[in-house]
């Protein structure tokens, strides 16, 4: 009995570390990280007021998105 459990513990365990072997490398992220945030690009889902590029426009979009969520302001 004791052969058949440390048999089984010993295969459990091997098939773990042959699992973590098998992982795939992760390459499909269309996401660029090598571009600042306000160039992003021209669509219709953007908000009105927010220019593509421009920096001060964007970081205005922010505050007043941030602002929209802040319950001691919504409130008062």
């Amino acid at each position: 009995m004791k052969a058949r459990t440390l048999l089984f513990w010993g295969v459990a365990a091997g098939s773990l570390v042959l699992a973590a072997c098998g992982e795939r490398e992760q390459t499909a992220n269309p996401r660029r990280s090598d571009t600042v945030a306000w160039q992003g690009a021209e669509n219709p889902y953007a908000a009105p007021g927010w220019k593509a590029g421009d920096r001060t426009s964007w970081e205005e979009q922010i505050r007043t998105r941030a602002q929209a969520q802040n319950e001691y302001h919504r409130v008062h």
